[in-house]
């Protein structure tokens, strides 16, 4: 029985990296046999323009039906200024909302070709390989009350509630626990517990759930320390789990110890292992067009859904090993390319790659 994916590729550079994704994904299922279909909906501002809202009904009922999703990027100036309910951000952080996509993974490995595009000095980064899991549907960016109001004294004040359950955090810390039993047995806990309340009872449950699994090796530490150390020395971690706001701002450094965030692919599951995936990048609309954005976290991106969502291990394995033929072929976007590499652009990236699958 064939397998279906809606694909949402957005806005800005979405749809020019998703159209590279696509090939990608068109020649693993034909070689691999793997029966799947997709079929294109409309998310963010692209929806926005032809709906008015940034998620259409239409959009949200094909992914519930759906068996994985994936997407490019959402947003851009054009629509920063409309009403603030109905911003492209909103109809994301819906979906994963009404999908009950609870936790994001976002690894940070550092291909070998790429260790002297990283920011930091080769012998800091090479051999990186970090998984950051970060809980995506609770915290700052859900709590309410929230908004912006006026003060008896006519001075405006923006709010924002930051909350997590016992049962949210024990949920995301066995995943992170999980995943790390197939790694190398080791969970770095994020938190602010010395000023933040919330995150007091997100490191007492991380404890807990922690006894459960006697051979990972537990630390905590503040998230302040954690964004020094990734910098210092970021090879000490293997799993980093912490909370939304947190795990957003960590993933993004991570990013950059790889050489670009054009590099970095995320999977957003729920329970199931239903899952949404895309680059951990933005839409980036300074770059919309010019058809130089970098394809490989969006192709990236595929192979984690045919290894998470669909178990072709296979099929997965072949996607990564063709990104690493085509980086030893010396072929560099602009946001990877160094002197002594070929630059080439998005499209001429995702081509290579379907090349060497």
């Amino acid at each position: 029985m064939s397998k279906h994916i809606v694909i949402l590729a957005g806005d800005g550079i979405g749809p020019e990296i998703m159209a590279e994704a696509t090939k990608v994904l068109a020649k693993v299922n034909q070689q691999f046999k793997l029966d799947l279909t997709w079929s294109n909906e409309l998310l963010g501002g692209c929806a926005i323009d032809a709906t008015g809202v940034p998620l259409p009904d239409q959009t949200l009922e094909a992914a519930r039906k759906a068996d994985a999703i994936l997407l490019g990027a959402v947003g851009g100036p054009k629509w920063d200024t409309i009403e603030r309910s109905i911003r492209p951000e909103r109809g994301l952080l819906k979906i994963r909302s009404e999908l009950k996509l609870f936790a994001n993974l976002r690894p940070a490995i550092l291909y070998p070709q790429l260790a002297s595009a990283s920011s930091l000095k080769p012998e800091i980064v090479a051999g990186l390989d970090i998984l950051i899991v970060r809980e995506l549907t609770g915290g700052i960016y859900f709590g309410q009350p929230r908004g912006i109001r006026t003060l008896e004294n006519g001075e405006r004040q923006g709010f924002n509630t930051d909350v997590y359950s016992e049962s949210e955090i024990r949920r995301i810390a066995h995943v992170a626990f999980q995943l790390a039993m197939q790694r190398n047995k080791k969970v770095l806990s994020v938190d602010k517990a010395n000023v933040l309340e919330v995150t007091e009872l997100w490191k007492e449950i991380a404890t807990e759930v922690g006894k459960e699994y006697p051979e990972v090796q537990l630390s905590h530490m503040y998230v302040d320390n954690c964004a020094m150390q990734l910098v210092r020395a970021p090879k000490q971690f293997d799993v980093i789990f912490t909370g939304n706001l947190f795990g957003d701002i960590l993933s993004d450094e991570a990013a950059m110890l790889t050489g670009s965030i054009g590099m970095l692919p995320s999977a957003s599951l729920d329970e199931n292992k239903k899952g949404m995936y895309e680059p951990c990048h933005g839409s980036a609309p300074d770059i919309a067009g010019k058809g130089i954005a970098n394809p490989l976290a969006t192709i990236l991106s595929v192979a984690m859904m045919l290894r998470y969502t669909f178990k072709q291990d296979a099929a997965a394995n072949a996607i990564e090993l063709a990104v690493g033929k085509v980086l030893d072929q010396g072929l560099r976007t602009v946001d990877i390319w160094t002197d002594g590499t070929q630059k080439v652009g998005t499209v001429a990236m995702g081509e290579a790659v379907v090349a060497a699958i």
